[in-house]
């Protein structure tokens, strides 16, 4: 096998300052968890109601995301405690299919996905933010471009100060969400919102993939954990430990979350609802908790953007040890443990994105749109390169093998796929599919470039 695939194509990136492990297990499991709990708890809960139309459904699809979410998880801790790596999933493509396909994955990250989720993110703290004091007609902008900088700012001054900063906002974050369940708890539904939990069960409802969509969407985030594999202490197998974790807790978290708005709105009051979190608060708590749940859905969103800036600047770091004509972002400083150049393009290109979307906002939303294909292709090609890496690097010692081999991996390729087609269909009514081909032409000619380039060199 040639190993020069994924090898450091960066001599100084290789000898230099290098990801060391100074996360402990529950650091890493922070990350994850701010990652996947955002804003979107406080939304999917009344969509998920809507689309499966039964009580029973509804759990259940709440359920099984946390199930398929742990066999995804169980399917990358072999990646990442065989192969831990500050790149993640660009490290496991690269060993996979070679650098030419992962540099696309690479690509899709820097360029939109993780940027575009840093966007998003502080668009959503910006309008809370603007309800509490507004800074003019462009003030939920003005407070996304200061959210992004401050952040970048926290986590330029090194790893221990942010990851500590996530650990305190994800304690809140969770905190939070423990009150809105208590609300659901305290709160009483009408008995006209609770007549449809009698009703009884139609059977596998026909839009029952659409509500999975909604509910996976919301696990989304776990993978993430892989690009701090190299960094968690504990040895190959604390990644594994990270992961699980993380996957339970949020899986308890939001069961418990879905099992008390139930209570306090009733299932028609699910459906019915735009806020869930903040109908609830009100039912329970009055005006005040209304306001309340302004500030739990701002400490989610803080949570989610710095743990997306921790784990995204990982892949421009990788990205640009692989590439000489990149190298600079595969500068890493030890004594902060962070990718300083990495984490400036990052928030320099997720600054750009705000002010793209304060200008115009329908289109930066439909750019952003376009994620959800391209995630669930990469996705799946991760979990094909479990068996590929499986078939080809037999020797290599894996400290943790996914359980039920193939049967787990199988079922995490055929939810990506089945994510993939869905996130495909949808997308095409929303024009996304076009914006993403042109973001994708535009790697393909900066590939080309690099390729063109790197020939040059070595004539």
């Amino acid at each position: 096998m040639n190993d020069t695939r994924y090898a450091p194509a960066s001599p100084a990136a290789a000898a230099g300052a290098a990801p060391r492990p100074v996360l402990s297990v529950f650091d890493g499991a922070m990350i994850v968890v701010g990652i996947v709990i955002g804003a979107g708890i406080f939304r999917t809960p009344s969509m998920v109601a809507g689309v499966t139309g039964s009580v029973d459904w509804m759990l259940i699809a709440w359920v099984l995301g946390g199930a398929l979410s742990l066999i995804g998880a169980l399917c990358y801790a072999e990646l990442a405690s065989a192969f831990p790596n500050a790149g993640g999933d660009y490290h496991f493509l690269t060993r996979a299919y070679g650098r030419d396909i992962s540099f696309f994955f690479a690509w899709a990250r820097v360029a939109v996905i993780t940027t575009g989720s840093i966007a998003l993110l502080a668009f959503v703290f910006g309008d809370y933010m603007s309800r509490v004091v507004s800074l003019g007609p462009n003030s939920s902008a003005i407070y996304a471009a200061m959210t992004v900088l401050l952040l970048t700012a926290l986590n330029v001054i090194g790893l221990r100060e942010s990851s500590r900063a996530q650990n305190i906002l994800t304690i809140l974050e969770v905190a939070g969400l423990l009150l809105v369940i208590v609300a659901g708890l305290i709160a009483t539904a009408p008995v006209t919102a609770t007549a449809a939990a009698a009703a009884p069960n139609p059977g596998v409802p026909p839009l029952f993939g659409l509500a999975m969509v909604f509910v996976l969407l919301t696990y989304g985030g776990w993978n993430e954990g892989a690009y701090i594999s190299a960094e968690v202490k504990g040895g190959p197998r604390a990644i594994v430990r990270t992961l699980v974790i993380a996957i339970i807790v949020i899986t308890l978290v939001y069961v418990g979350f879905v099992l008390s708005v139930l209570n306090g709105l009733g299932f028609a009051g699910m459906q019915a609802s735009k806020a869930v979190g903040a109908d609830v608060m009100q039912a329970a708590f009055g005006p005040f908790g209304a306001q309340l749940i302004g500030a739990i859905v701002g400490i989610a969103t803080l949570t989610s953007i710095n743990a997306t800036m921790i784990v995204g600047a990982r892949t421009n770091y990788a990205l640009g040890r692989d590439w000489p004509q990149l190298g600079l972002m595969s500068r890493w400083q030890g004594d902060k443990n962070v990718p300083l150049i990495a984490f400036l393009v990052q928030g320099a290109i997720a600054l750009a994105l705000i002010g793209f979307g304060a200008l115009q906002k329908d289109g930066f939303a439909t750019m952003v749109e376009f994620t959800a294909p391209v995630f669930w292709f990469f996705f799946l090609l991760t979990g094909v390169a479990l068996f590929v890496l499986r078939f080809r690097e037999p020797t290599v010692v894996r400290p943790f093998k996914v359980p039920l081999y193939p049967i787990l991996p199988v079922i995490f390729v055929a939810t990506c796929a089945y994510l993939f087609y869905s996130s495909v269909a949808y997308a095409q009514s929303k024009q996304a599919v076009s914006i993403a081909l042109y973001v994708m032409l535009a790697g393909l000619v900066v590939w080309g470039l690099l390729r063109l380039t790197r020939k040059r060199q070595h004539a």
